[in-house]
């Protein structure tokens, strides 16, 4: 996935006006994707795997420590 860049016109409190550029990432990072397929591989449920992949790295470190 990639990034886009969004432009802003952001007004300032004296009525100048500035344009203002900001990245936007994509898509989700590593750690949430392993963090879901250690979760289905373990549990078998998507369920689970949404809700392990929205912890990320978190529970990938506690998985290790607990099961490994």
């Amino acid at each position: 996935m990639g990034n886009e860049i969004i432009e802003e016109i952001e007004e300032r409190p004296d009525g100048s006006r500035k344009i203002v550029k900001r990245s936007v990432e994509k898509g989700i990072s590593f750690g949430s994707a392993l963090a879901m397929v250690i979760s289905f591989v373990t549990w078998k449920s998507i369920g689970w795997a949404i809700v392990h992949g929205a912890l990320g790295w978190v529970y990938v470190v506690y998985y290790f420590i607990k099961y490994r």
